[in-house]
């Protein structure tokens, strides 16, 4: 079987881990550019609104790491 090869399990792990990491580095220099803590707005202070936003930034970072590990 081809999907059980190690080398297929350990570059998915790898590249895996390389996606997360990207996309949180991406968040938190987002986080730095915006004038306000990010997180404290959406967790303290229930920033419905700011919460929508960051989700689709989240959303628009992830696709963007995931295609340029794809291909």
């Amino acid at each position: 079987m081809e999907i059980l090869n190690p080398v297929y399990l350990v570059n998915s792990l790898v590249y895996s881990l390389l996606g997360v990491f990207v996309f949180w580095v991406c968040f938190l220099v987002i986080d730095k550019l915006t004038p306000y803590n990010l997180w404290k707005e959406i967790v303290e202070e229930k920033n419905v609104s700011l919460a929508i936003v960051v989700g689709a930034m989240c959303l628009g970072i992830a696709l963007i790491v995931a295609s340029a590990i794809h291909g």
